[in-house]
């Protein structure tokens, strides 16, 4: 008799740190700013968000005194430890931005094809080193409620993207070989795979050679209002600015009113080691897609430049009360999880070894798609609640704050979803009730063929169903 498989070996040696951010490649820290600032635009946030502002701000007026300050290092939390999935849409998805936004779908599928395009052209102009590859994704059923689900999806979302594809069990398992594979539905142009970590990195040199001056550890403490100026409080020192642009993502607020709009939820991703040719042959994937598949508990995954599956997903962890802890950072019980659902999925990898194990918190709305506004009449304009959209929508999110920071309409600032909000969470301890009767909802979904319960329907009526 064969020895049961047991998936924690292959964790053995795993580094639990983020692969992408286990790179000899990544720069030195700046250094902290000391004593006071002015500047015309300050920048909270070094990850996307911000990076993408300042940038952005430099584009449209190089003569503009920009500051930024990151309360660690550039891209160390979400920016360096995301998927590297960098989608077109800003909706999460054709689905949610009908349902949400049906009269100006069109249009938001048009800006979000602009915006990916856009971050090519700035990977290209600025010699981003991020192994930026226009892949596309592919969304797979791994059950027969699945395949119905994804063709229904094609049919409402090929209308506004005659680029999106069906394949069948047999022309998806020909391009990326499971047998747990029923379908698929691709998007060929859609999404783009990179390096995080890179991307981050090389925006913040970018910034830095466009004049922004950049602060590392450096977090913002407070906020006040200084005759014609904003004052920002760090530990060592003061930045005086004009205007003020927050992109501080899962992280408080300084707008204390905005922070019941986001909580965090911790995701958690494996890297297996470089596969070998004989290996790859037998997962063939030679387009180099992303994929996902279609459950409420899903899981994404993608090949890296150097041949690693990244395996990411299913689990969704609302810390305790709602707060962000280091501790949430790593859980074996998730890894182990993860990694028995890879060979799941991939049993001719028997014996592959995962290298890096590692989690991070993101900032989730209850529209799963980012929100903005402003505060200090008008002087300083946020973005967040990405849902774990950001490598692509953040850019749109800084157009979208240097719009209302400028204080001229444009066709980012007429939208709806720009306008609107989305429904607050409520306050503790009920939104750890609601999100823990969510989750258990969706997992019973999944072992139930997708039926959805009378909760789910609820949250779906109110316009909050989503998935985990």
């Amino acid at each position: 008799m064969v020895a049961p498989r047991n998936p924690a070996r292959a964790l053995a040696a795993a580094e639990p740190v983020p692969y992408w951010l286990d790179d000899p490649a990544r720069p030195d820290a700046r250094p902290a700013l000391v004593g006071r600032d002015h500047c015309d635009l300050l920048v909270v946030g070094g990850g996307y968000s911000g990076l993408w502002t300042a940038l952005l701000a430099k584009e449209r007026d190089p003569g503009a005194d920009v500051v930024l300050v990151e309360a660690d290092r550039i891209g160390w939390a979400a920016s360096g430890r995301n998927g590297g999935f960098c989608a077109a849409s800003l909706t999460h998805g054709p689905l949610n931005g009908l349902d949400r936004w049906p009269g100006e779908f069109g249009r938001l599928q048009e800006l979000g094809d602009r915006n990916l395009d856009a971050i090519e052209a700035a990977v290209a102009r600025y010699g981003l080193d991020c192994d930026f590859e226009r892949t596309g994704e592919i969304d797979v059923a791994t059950a027969p409620y699945q395949w119905d689900e994804l063709r229904a999806a094609h049919a409402r979302a090929a209308p506004y993207d005659p680029g999106l594809e069906l394949l069948d069990r047999d022309q998806v398992r020909a391009a990326v070989d499971s047998p747990t594979f029923l379908g698929g539905l691709y998007n060929r142009r859609g999404v783009a795979m990179l390096h995080p970590a890179r991307l981050a990195w090389g925006l913040a040199r970018a910034a830095v050679l466009a004049g922004v001056r950049i602060y590392e550890r450096t977090p913002a403490t407070a906020l006040a209002r200084t005759g014609a100026a904003l004052a920002v409080r760090t530990p060592y020192g003061q930045v005086l600015a004009r205007r003020v642009a927050l992109g501080t993502g899962v992280f408080p607020s300084l707008i204390r009113r905005t922070r019941p709009y986001t909580v965090p939820v911790y995701d958690y991703a494996l890297m297996t080691e470089p596969l070998d040719a004989a290996r790859r042959a037998a997962v063939g994937w030679r387009g180099r897609q992303g994929l996902s598949d279609t459950a409420n508990h899903f899981h994404y995954f993608r090949l890296t430049a150097d041949d690693r599956i990244l395996w990411g997903g299913y689990d969704a962890v609302y810390p305790r009360g709602g707060r962000l802890s280091g501790s949430y950072e790593h859980r074996p019980q998730t890894y182990e999880r993860l990694a028995r659902h890879f060979f799941d999925c991939f049993p001719q990898l028997e014996g592959v070894r995962f290298s890096h194990a590692w989690g991070g918190a993101i900032d989730t709305c209850t529209r799963f798609s980012p929100f903005f506004g402003t505060a200090c009449r008008g002087r300083l304009a946020y973005s967040a609640g990405f849902t774990g959209l950001g490598v692509g929508a953040t850019r749109f999110g800084a157009e979208v704050m240097l719009d209302l920071l400028a204080g001229q309409p444009t066709e980012r600032t007429r939208l709806e979803m720009v306008r609107r909000k989305p429904l607050p969470f409520p306050p503790e301890p009920l939104a750890s009730l609601g999100i823990g009767l969510s989750q258990w909802s969706l997992t019973r979904a999944d072992a139930r063929q997708g039926h959805r319960n009378l909760w789910l329907r609820a949250l779906d009526r109110a316009g909050l169903g989503f998935d985990s």
